[in-house]
């Protein structure tokens, strides 16, 4: 049996070691594990069940993470990503008053185009009428989006009379604990502890139970119910406006999302051959598949991680670690009294709600996904101001796609008065065309 599964996973052509993969299975789960606090206490403001989004976390996450390993043969691995389910409770449900079924539909038909998008050549074609800049914006505006909403969930700003935001209160039990954990976890990741998020959580968790504010009820239980959402989606959705525009977001952010951090791996761990990466199109099917299973069960789209990195660093080398990671999701269904105290809000007199524990995790995302401003070329402005409207749109119109549409419209508009039509694809002036008639419609 040993003998057939280090065939199977190409261990000796890979220099693979059962020790590295296990480590680097149990590394990569370790920097990603937060999003099982996240994706519930996130989604439940959608008016989601909170058990059931949990489930839906683990088992979609788990079984694309099993395509990614099993067929795709890479230790990466995947769970409904960091942005996207912000643009679905915010950018969606909350914003267009759109119900979390239908939501789930823009989700799973963005998937499922998806999947058609990475099996043939079409997906080269879409990739190319992208510019590079505006993948970048995207990634900065929806950091900047995260972070804030961090913020916000510590009290370190809250909303004021004349409906901007000003500095909260400080000396609020919650704040402390939240300004501690960030602390904790800022200097947890720069001296490069493996899984820092993670860890950080965990002991801000401890600093909560200790003033008061958590309260665990248990460790382990039965793993919780997915009847709340499972096949719940709206089969059959309105053609609206607001949902096509859904389903655009969702597709562009899972494409290029999967694109960035493919790439992005695949240069850290030299799976390119001749500039060609081996298997890519099952890579991307496996991400594109998480997507759909995700909206089935009843999450937002699921994606590849880059955190899967630091198992890469661990020393994994095939897709035996990404089964590692997939077995640890599956195991983590049993803790849903430890996740729901994690995850659980403090409640303010004045109305409202505080989450300390999950803030932080917010704020350092947040931060890691700006880095891609170091991508931009500011000294160019066709390329600077695209980037700056899409950057501060989001968070500023708190909607990722009235964002995009900045930077999607002033992207041809500079191009073009700089003299420099080359530099645009024919596919960008429809794009742009359709977001100016989206908003004249509206």
């Amino acid at each position: 049996m040993k003998q057939a599964i280090e065939r199977f996973f190409d261990f000796a052509p890979r220099g693979a070691r059962w020790r590295d993969e296990l480590i680097g299975g149990v590394t990569t789960f370790l920097t990603m594990a937060y999003i099982i606090f996240l994706q519930p206490a996130l989604l439940t403001q959608a008016g989601m069940d909170f058990g059931a989004v949990m489930a839906a976390t683990c088992i979609s996450a788990a079984l694309a993470t099993l395509i990614m390993g099993l067929w795709a043969n890479y230790p990466i691995a995947l769970a409904p990503g960091m942005g996207e389910n912000f643009f679905f409770v915010f950018g969606v449900v909350i914003a267009t008053g759109m119900a979390w079924p239908e939501a789930l539909a823009a989700v799973f038909y963005a998937s499922v185009i998806f999947v058609i998008l990475s099996i043939g050549p079409i997906r080269k074609a879409v990739l190319d009428a992208i510019p590079d800049v505006l993948k970048s914006a995207t990634g900065i505006g929806v950091g900047i989006f995260i972070a804030f909403m961090g913020f916000a969930d510590a009290g370190i700003v809250k909303n004021n009379p004349g409906g901007l935001v000003q500095l909260g209160d400080l000396s609020h039990p919650a704040t402390l604990v939240a300004l501690a954990g960030l602390a904790i976890t800022v200097i947890l990741m720069v001296r490069q502890i493996p899984g820092a998020v993670f860890w950080g959580m965990v002991l801000t968790a401890v600093g909560g139970m200790a003033a008061g504010l958590v309260h665990l009820d248990g460790i382990i239980a039965a793993p919780p119910s997915l009847a709340p959402t499972l096949g719940k989606l709206d089969w059959t959705p309105r053609l609206s406006s607001a949902f096509l525009s859904a389903l655009f977001v969702f597709l562009f952010m899972a494409v290029f999302d999967a694109t960035g951090t493919l790439a992005a791996l695949g240069k850290r761990a030299g799976y390119f051959v001749g500039g060609k990466f081996p298997r890519v199109s099952r890579a991307f099917a496996a991400d594109a598949l998480g997507g759909v299973g995700g909206a089935v069960l009843g999450t937002s789209t699921v994606t590849a991680y880059i955190e899967s990195a630091t198992g890469i660093m661990a020393g994994a080398k095939t897709g035996m670690a990404a089964l590692v990671t997939a077995a640890l999701f599956l195991l983590s269904l049993f803790f849903l009294p430890l996740v729901k105290a994690v995850a659980g809000g403090v409640p303010l007199d004045g109305g409202g709600v505080l989450r300390p524990i999950t803030a932080p995790a917010l704020v350092v995302v947040g931060a890691l996904m700006v880095q891609l401003a170091r991508e931009v070329r500011w000294d160019d402005l066709t390329e600077a101001i695209p980037a700056f409207l899409v950057a501060v749109g989001i968070p500023l119109t708190f909607s990722i796609s009235d964002g995009l549409a900045f930077g999607f419209i002033a992207y041809p508009i500079v191009k073009v008065a700089a003299g420099r039509r080359a530099d645009v694809h024919p596919a960008m002036y429809l794009v742009a065309a359709l977001f100016v008639l989206r908003y004249m419609i509206a």
